[in-house]
């Protein structure tokens, strides 16, 4: 690999070449590779490559700088010397691309190899300055090379710095063994107790936890400081711990999942296991800059059948207790092995799942909605790839996860969207163990606010407090309902009332300990004073009289051009005698939850994508206690979700959703003496092509 210059004239020209100096290899290998862990992991990747059924990784004498040394010994079928020659020793070799072009596989085990760049071999000078390598070929003579980085770096060029090799016989695979094995010894840092553990993580995390290679192990040992890995929490101890178990897959435009919920030992009694088999899914994309999302098809790219296995994680101080004695292990295995990683043929695709990686952008999502979403902090997740069919998912160069090209940006949408789903499935269970722990939020609050209410007449000091607690559940009430005309998001509210759950919590508490008059004094006071500012906003509500006909006219009105964007036909009831009814309500906001119920059908419409779209809106008197306007199309419907999981905060199964929809047009339904219902086709006179979600807007008091 000569880099000498050279200068060629020709008719007055030029020609110049590229020096380049051995140090470019250490430069190389500090960008491409990050830290020790993924040096380890570049060199156990090689060794999968060569066939090897165990690499076992040793660190000796981690805390002497003079003795320590780190082996990396596998299996595998060794080099001879025309491949160490040719192919380990040309840097960006393209050895391994090939064989993943032409799909050829390890004579072995017929696996697909993971390298392809050429370059991973730099790997191991990232650890030390020293590095022997020793390899064998089955009945061949054993090959060392001794590479000093040192001596490497001061030489003028690459021919200078030339390795010699040295052919001996077999004295580290001996008899028939093979292999390879590298020994690095004059580290570039120090190991601790805490890097070993963590390197211990790594290695462990190489291979699927969950269905990672039957013919494949990687193995760590640290001979002078076994203690260093005792008592580790693994990722099996954390499963025990997880109350949401998903598994599924996903290709093309669909996936399936299977969905459980186990609840905490405690709570056993009060709570009944949930079981969902074969969760059907439409996949889908948020749309750029906005809340829609669309249809997604990943068969236009080469990614294949996509399978995943998901373990999340309740976080909740009470629920950990329940779930392990050893809590604060639990949650730094969570912090530090928390999110989602990705298998390529069993093998880990760095560095998805490590901390600080949030290329599937679960975090991003949980900015938006925290109540709902999934944080890397509360999954264990892997999904797996096929090598043969994945190949439009192209690792960097620089071995930190996929580039992100349309492929990989089409392949993080349908994990979302897969996610999205399982999330439904989790807020209905989630929510249920927030009552049992007496933690729900929205009328819960009125609820505690009633028990407090009772403990302090009980100790006798509620006249004291009790003008002030009144003025208090005023301003919550206020802020609740008048909230609503003033179309602010409904996330806040959501804020509110857990802010004020929290101080009734503390007030409560006080107030059963016996605490000072004083306190509790100052704890109404806080919970006044918390709702005070904004409800003084909050308070011009103008609601008038108009009619449910006015009320359909104008949100049709609003929607037409969607509507036959998406070619949707419209059957208004209005036009087929539907009766028509005075209500008592603001306009605007009535209007807006006609509106989202249409933006609800158009999405479903769009997902399931029959062949003919139909979109009904009209009123009925048929369910009783009052007259209503009823939105219904032929859309996938709402399968078993129950009408109290569909309009509570947070619950959705759009991608990009923050299952907030609903949860307010409830809230305006309330606000106007009315609700939200789900009636069945049987229970009110729809047309025939109405097949799939109805929802109904019920006016119990008719103006």
């Amino acid at each position: 690999m000569s880099m000498a210059v050279t200068a060629q004239k020709k008719s007055g020209s030029e020609k110049l070449i590229f020096r380049v100096r051995p140090r470019l290899l250490t430069l190389l290998g500090d960008q491409l590779i990050k830290d020790a862990n993924l040096a380890v992991f570049e060199l156990v990747k090689n060794a999968y490559d060569a066939d090897a059924t165990v690499c076992a990784v040793t660190l000796e004498y981690p805390t002497d700088p003079t003795k320590a040394c780190i082996t990396v010994e596998d299996d595998g079928i060794g080099m001879d010397e025309d491949t160490l020659q040719n192919v380990w020793m040309m840097i960006a070799t393209d050895f391994r691309a090939l064989q993943r072009q032409e799909d050829r596989r390890t004579k072995k085990f017929h696996r697909f190899p993971l390298g392809e760049k050429g370059l991973g071999r730099l790997s191991a000078h990232k650890l030390g300055r020293s590095i022997r390598l020793i390899t064998r070929r089955r009945g061949g003579e054993e090959l060392v090379l001794d590479f000093n980085w040192d001596r490497i770096e001061s030489a003028d060029d690459l021919e200078s710095a030339g390795i010699d090799l040295e052919i001996r016989q077999p004295e580290t695979f001996k008899g028939n063994q093979h292999g390879t094995c590298f020994e690095i010894t004059r580290l570039r840092e120090a190991w601790n107790r805490g890097q070993a553990r963590r390197l211990h993580r790594a290695v462990n995390s190489l291979c699927s936890p969950f269905k990672g290679p039957e013919d494949f192990e990687v193995m760590l040992s640290i001979p002078d400081h076994e203690e260093w890995l005792k008592n580790l929490f693994t990722a099996e101890d954390a499963n025990k711990c997880a109350l949401y178990h998903v598994r599924g897959s996903f290709e093309a435009k669909s996936g399936t999942f299977d969905y459980t919920f186990t609840p905490p030992p405690g709570y056993s009694k009060q709570l009944t296991k949930t079981t969902e088999k074969g969760k059907e899914v439409a996949l889908e994309k948020k749309v750029e800059n906005s809340r829609k999302s669309e249809a997604l098809d990943l068969s236009k790219h080469k990614i294949g059948k996509v399978s995943f296995d998901f373990w999340l994680f309740d976080r909740d101080p009470a629920v950990l207790r329940d779930v392990t004695d050893d809590v604060k292990g639990l949650k730094d295995y969570l912090d530090e092995n928390g999110g989602i990683r990705i298998y390529r043929d069993g093998i880990r695709v760095y560095d998805f799942g490590e901390p600080g990686n949030d290329r599937l952008n679960l975090d991003i999502r949980r900015v938006n909605t925290p109540t709902a979403r999934t944080s890397n902090n509360q999954i264990l997740g892997a999904l797996w790839l096929d090598a043969t069919e994945s190949g439009d998912l192209r690792e960097k160069t620089n071995r930190e996860g996929f580039i992100e090209n349309e492929a990989f940006e089409d392949f993080r949408a349908a994990v979302i969207s897969m996610l999205t789903q399982m999330e439904a499935e989790k807020t209905k269970d989630q929510r249920r163990l927030r009552e049992v722990l007496g933690k729900g939020t929205g009328k819960r609050v009125f609820e505690k606010l009633a028990e407090v209410r009772e403990v302090l007449e009980r100790k006798g000091v509620l006249a004291e407090v009790e003008p002030k607690l009144k003025a208090a559940e005023k301003e919550m009430e206020i802020y609740r309902d008048q909230l609503l005309h003033a179309a602010v998001p409904g996330l806040t509210i959501g804020m509110m009332l857990h802010g004020a759950e929290k101080i009734l919590d503390e007030l409560r508490a006080a107030t059963s300990r016996g605490a000072h008059p004083v306190r509790i004094k100052e704890l109404v006071d806080r919970l006044y004073r918390a709702m005070r500012p904004v409800t003084n906003l909050l308070k011009n509500p103008n609601p008038g009289k108009t009619s449910a006909g006015v009320l359909i006219k104008e949100a049709i009105f609003s929607a037409e051009i969607r509507l036959r964007r998406h070619h949707i036909t419209l059957i208004n009831g209005m036009e087929m005698d539907c009766p028509d009814f005075k209500i008592q309500g603001s306009k605007q906001m009535l209007v807006a939850s006609i509106t989202n119920l249409i933006d609800n059908s158009i999405h479903w419409l769009e997902t399931k994508a029959p062949k003919q779209k139909y979109l009904y809106i009209g009123t009925t008197e048929d369910i009783e206690e009052g007259p209503a306007i009823v939105v219904g199309d032929n859309g996938p419907g709402f399968g078993k979700d129950d009408p109290e999981d569909l309009i509570a905060p947070f619950f959705t199964r759009r991608a990009g959703g923050m299952g907030l929809g609903l949860y307010i047009v409830s809230e305006i339904m309330r606000v106007s003496q009315g609700r939200v219902v789900f009636p069945s086709k049987s229970d009110v006179d729809l047309p025939d092509q109405i097949k799939g979600a109805v929802v109904a807007l019920q006016f119990l008091e008719k103006s």
